[in-house]
């Protein structure tokens, strides 16, 4: 079984499209979260590997869910996910803590290089 990975993303179907992608390539979803509060919450229930994160959400954005779960695991491992042309927020993201990011829409090779990345 491949490294557990929480996916959080406002759109269904892109939370579908990610899961797709790395259940494809050997990795383990176990937990789906439309927003960042609800991800915080899934983060410290599951803690999961890897979290795949969008930036932009409704109650709390990516940056300020990967802020409170870097709280909770300085450890963590996070990849931010962003539509182009968000690259101020990106910039946010990883002085946050997060490790990595992919730009939708998605190119499955970079997904799967940017979690092998995050993960070693």
């Amino acid at each position: 079984m491949g490294a557990s990975v929480l996916i959080v993303d406002d759109a269904a179907f892109m939370r579908m499209m990610v899961k797709d992608i790395l259940t494809k390539n050997g990795f383990d979803v176990v937990g789906e979260a439309e927003n960042g509060a609800i991800a915080v919450d899934k983060y410290s229930e599951l803690k999961p590997d890897l979290v795949i994160m969008d930036i932009t959400m409704p109650e709390m954005d990516g940056l300020q869910a990967v802020r409170e779960i870097r709280k909770q695991d300085p450890q963590a491992n996070i990849i931010m996910c962003s539509a182009m042309g968000q690259q101020a927020m990106v910039i946010d993201a990883i002085q946050s803590g997060a490790k990595d990011f992919i730009v939708k829409p998605f190119q499955a090779e970079r997904v799967v290089e940017a979690v092998n990345k995050a993960l070693k």
